[in-house]
């Protein structure tokens, strides 16, 4: 064909179209456009967490995934890649699935017995509040854009089982919390690093770097419910300083509060930049503050390096490894140094909030970075993410 269209697949039956294309091609040929997944359920006391992510990068041909769990200072990772055509439909990377049972409200994640690692899960996530969209985010350097990205988000309960080394856990709603986002676009960090580009530098020397992204189930003495969206970056250095909040209170009706201001007062380990916890000032829309307890519940919690972010040993997002390729591996301390450079700061935290003015106290899913120098928490010019 002179002018060639997509294949055509299920999703071209239905009136949901927005380009000129069918919906096995995407509107643009950059290979770093992805659509990707990414879960956690914990324990409300922190002592067993899973996490589950899963990525489609249409123009690379490949879809990959992980799924872990982390108990104390250990993780279990088992991750798999495959050819994305003739399947591009289908949620699922050899033992990691996904399943939309309800669309905007329940979500089945699944590991099955697999030969990489002793360990499968079956855990379904069900909204406690609606999902709520995030911030665009839009990144530009000089000429070339690096992301444009579409983001939502939703925090609930997960109900389900896990199976790790022969032993079963169940994980109930009334004990167990979940959080999931869902995001695509020109996406960052995606396949081996380009050689032949002008390299970039990142984060200056002097420089510290410190956010933030935490979706949290907070439950009132009553028991009535509500999420908390915390998220903030900040960039600071002699003479600059740059702080963007996007953050709010979400309700089950879909109402929020917007919060405008986070000023946190957090620790972090010296050695692998744990968080250690502290309180988050927080500013409402209407100017009314409240400070925001933040206690961390688990000794290191979902290394998401283990899953490929920021790349682990030579490994990457949406790179090519075969028709089918599942891995794993056992890591027994994350929470050396060593390891923790190995598989990067970001990690899911468990964390309990106390919030004094709704007298509430929820469970939530702390991801922080505190990169480079920051002399008030004695953290050295240290440039590792």
């Amino acid at each position: 064909m002179p002018n060639p269209v997509g294949p055509l697949i299920p999703a071209d039956e239905h009136f949901t179209h927005q380009v000129a294309e069918t919906f096995a091609s995407v509107g643009t040929s950059d290979p770093s456009w992805t659509e990707k997944v990414c879960a956690m359920a914990m324990a409300n006391d922190g002592s067993l967490q899973i996490g589950f992510g899963l990525g489609k990068y249409t123009n690379r041909n490949v879809m990959d995934a992980y799924a872990a769990v982390s108990r104390g200072v250990e993780q279990v990772t088992v991750r798999g890649s495959r050819r994305l055509s003739p399947s591009p439909e289908l949620t699922a990377v050899g033992p990691i699935h996904y399943e939309v049972v309800e669309p905007l409200k329940a979500i089945r994640f699944r590991l099955e017995a697999n030969d990489a690692q002793p360990l499968a899960f079956d855990w379904l996530f069900e909204g406690v509040v609606p999902p709520f969209t995030e911030e665009r985010t839009h990144l530009v350097r000089d000429y070339r854009l690096m992301s444009d990205l579409v983001r939502y988000h939703q925090i609930g309960t997960a109900t389900g089982w896990i199976e790790l080394d022969g032993e079963r856990f169940e994980m109930s709603p009334d004990n167990w919390t979940s959080t999931r986002d869902h995001s695509w676009g020109v996406r960052y960090d995606v396949g081996t690093p380009p050689v032949d580009v002008e390299p970039n530098e990142g984060i200056p020397a002097g420089a510290g770097f410190m956010m933030i992204w935490c979706p949290v189930l907070m439950t009132r003495t009553d028991g009535s419910r509500y999420g908390m969206h915390l998220h903030f970056t900040w960039f600071s250095m002699p003479g600059f300083e740059q702080k963007m909040v996007t953050s709010r209170i979400e309700f089950d009706n879909g109402a929020e509060q917007v919060i405008t201001d986070i000023v946190p007062r957090l620790e972090f380990d010296k050695g692998n930049r744990r968080l250690l916890g502290g309180a988050l000032d927080c500013t409402l829309a209407d100017g009314s503050k409240r400070s925001l307890q933040v206690e961390v519940m688990a000794d290191t919690g979902i290394q998401l390096g283990a899953g490929l972010y920021f790349g682990f040993d030579g490994k990457h997002h949406g790179q090519w490894r075969g028709e089918l390729h599942v891995e794993g591996e056992r890591i027994a301390d994350c929470s050396t140094p060593e390891q923790a450079r190995r598989l990067h700061q970001i990690r899911d935290t468990v964390v309990r909030v106390t919030d004094p003015v709704a007298e509430a106290v929820g469970v939530g899913n702390c991801q922080p970075v505190a990169y480079g120098p920051w002399p008030d928490l004695g953290l050295d010019d240290d440039p590792w993410m």
